[in-house]
């Protein structure tokens, strides 16, 4: 129902209008996606990244509260500190970063006050962007954006550098934005409350992730070139090496199975040839 701009989300700051706008619309579930899409210069407006992620989580769950519906929010794998490798939906968050730190936080919030509530994590997402061709940014130090880059570059014929460093999000479980999208409605058509892992059944790395959108896609793996990342995107926050998540236990609890990775490439392929 309310619209937002991109990479804004003061509007949720508006706690009275909030709850206002969610209780005359009578939602069966809100799914609370709204972040500040940025990976550095959190730190440097810690305040202002406060309000944007945790006061504005606040002024939801109020919300949904008031409305008598439940809750479901929209987390990384970024909660945890890259040590641990597919941890399950049980295993207590361990952020080292402050993107991190906020998303955990949005988490507890929403553990501690939604009367209904929900955290689905996601993972390495990978898709189409409905609304545009160009990416928000590039390449950058987690898995996202990471497919489409590669392809859009192959396809034209251009070399692609993927970055390698043990400064970076190197092993991840990528996932398929649709079908983390399913997984998460399901979890509303549910109302199912807890943890849930929405993500593929694969886990691995930067390298082998690459490899596969190569394979699948058709495209030229001699085109692949590897080197050190932009300064610039990784900054001077730590950033987690190994953020794979064990998404068995949710696959039980929402009846559905988890996609390899050859099936969830093969379903952003479809995706990409026909956008608009």
């Amino acid at each position: 129902r309310m619209r937002f701009d991109l990479g804004v989300t003061s509007v949720l700051l508006d706690a009275g209008a909030v709850r206002a706008d969610i209780v005359e619309y009578a939602p069966d579930v809100v799914i609370h996606t709204a972040i500040r899409n940025e990976l550095t210069g959190l730190r440097a407006d810690w305040r202002g990244a406060w309000a944007d992620f945790v006061d504005a989580t606040r002024a939801v769950v109020d919300g949904a509260n008031a409305a008598g519906a439940p809750v479901l929010l929209v987390s990384p794998d970024w909660v945890f500190d890259g040590t641990g490798h597919r941890v399950t939906e049980d295993e207590p968050p361990r952020p080292i970063n402050s993107y991190g730190v906020l998303k955990f936080a949005q988490e507890r919030l929403v553990a501690e006050r939604a009367a209904r509530g929900a955290i689905a994590r996601i993972a390495g997402v990978n898709g189409v962007h409905r609304d545009a061709r160009d990416l928000p940014r590039q390449q950058d130090v987690g898995f996202g954006y990471l497919a489409l880059s590669l392809v859009q570059a192959l396809e034209a014929g251009r070399p692609f550098t993927l970055w390698e460093s043990d400064r970076i999000n190197t092993i991840a479980t990528p996932s398929h934005a649709s079908e983390s999208a399913r997984m998460i409605r399901r979890i509303g058509e549910l109302g199912a409350p807890g943890v849930f892992h929405c993500c593929g059944a694969h886990s691995m790395s930067r390298r082998d992730f690459a490899e596969r959108v190569c394979e699948v896609f058709g495209l030229d793996v001699g085109l692949l070139r590897f080197g050190r990342p932009d300064p610039a995107a990784v900054g001077d926050e730590p950033i987690p090496y190994d953020t794979s998540l064990d998404a068995v236990a949710t696959s039980r609890r929402l009846g559905m199975p988890l996609l390899g990775i050859r099936e969830l490439l093969t379903r952003f392929r479809e995706e990409y040839a026909t956008r608009p």
